[in-house]
């Protein structure tokens, strides 16, 4: 199923991350994660690419095994920051084969010896948009930052590359990670009033690990609400009341984002399928009411 038809059924919509192993020694933990998750019957599970593409063929594995075992449809991340087009071309080629219809295309972060990879085919994720458009018909995914990717200089930047993702054929779009709802509600209203349509699914980071705080400002700068630094503060020493602060947390935000017209979520979860079922238990009277 093409993920933006779920939106066109009017339906609250709440999906899953997982990540592939960097060997080939984890495929299995990641399997059972993912059965896991399944079995919490989410609208769809996304299965990300290094942006070396170093885990190119576990992701389209892994995105295979979720809809074959368990009927629930895959998101597949293709990164192209260090791809060519011939590669580019075999991934597509391969997603086909294996009957994924849904591709979440990204730039993907810049490596460490980026100099290598100057005379490169794919500058922007809108690049990758286009090949996918013009191959096939994949449903394509955008990603989108409620506060301003952290290259860019001024948020109307950001929109308007968000409008000409569009036009090269992106059909929705997953935010990076947000803590303040008001952030994200402010961004949808630039976002309309700039003409952008298109769903939007709002990613939430349930934190149960405080370490997970600190990578999180220093990859994507997010801003920190005083109160959730306040809980972090509390019970970031004691790892069990930590883990059940953040998912009340993010269960708080998902609840007033559903309860503001927001009918998407998409958890990363961290390949903890606790962390998925714990949410879904505590919105089992909400979602779809």
């Amino acid at each position: 199923m093409k993920i933006i038809d779920l939106f066109k059924e009017g339906k609250q919509v709440i999906s899953y991350e997982v990540f592939p192993p960097k060997t080939s020694a984890g495929i299995e933990s990641v399997k059972v994660a993912t059965e896991e998750i399944a079995k919490l019957n989410p609208g769809f599970i996304s299965v990300t690419y290094g942006a070396s593409g170093g885990t190119s063929d576990y992701t389209v594995d892994i995105a295979s095994n979720i809809q074959k075992a368990y009927n629930v449809t895959s998101l597949a991340h293709l990164t192209c920051v260090t791809s060519n087009k011939e590669t580019i071309i075999n991934q597509l080629e391969k997603l086909r084969d294996n009957n994924i219809e849904n591709i979440l295309a990204l730039r993907g972060d810049l490596p460490e010896d980026m100099e290598k990879f100057r005379s490169r085919d794919y500058n922007y994720a809108s690049d990758l948009m286009k090949d996918i458009n013009s191959f096939g018909d994949f449903c394509i995914g955008g990603a989108c930052y409620p506060e301003g990717h952290v290259e860019s200089e001024r948020l109307i930047d950001d929109i308007e590359t968000l409008k000409n993702k569009v036009n090269m054929g992106c059909e929705f779009f997953i935010t990076q990670m947000f803590f303040d709802n008001n952030i994200l509600y402010n961004f949808l209203y630039k976002l309309r009033d700039a003409g952008i349509s298109v769903p939007v699914i709002a990613g939430i980071m349930p934190v149960t690990n405080p370490k997970q705080i600190k990578r999180i400002t220093e990859l994507s700068g997010t801003h920190l609400p005083q109160r959730f630094k306040t809980i972090v503060d509390k019970f970031g020493h004691n790892p069990k009341a930590m883990a059940q602060a953040g998912i009340a947390y993010a269960t708080e935000q998902i609840i007033d984002l559903y309860a503001n017209g927001v009918n998407g979520i998409h958890v990363y979860t961290m390949n903890k399928p606790e962390i998925a079922r714990r949410i879904n238990n505590n919105l089992s009277e909400i979602v779809n009411n």
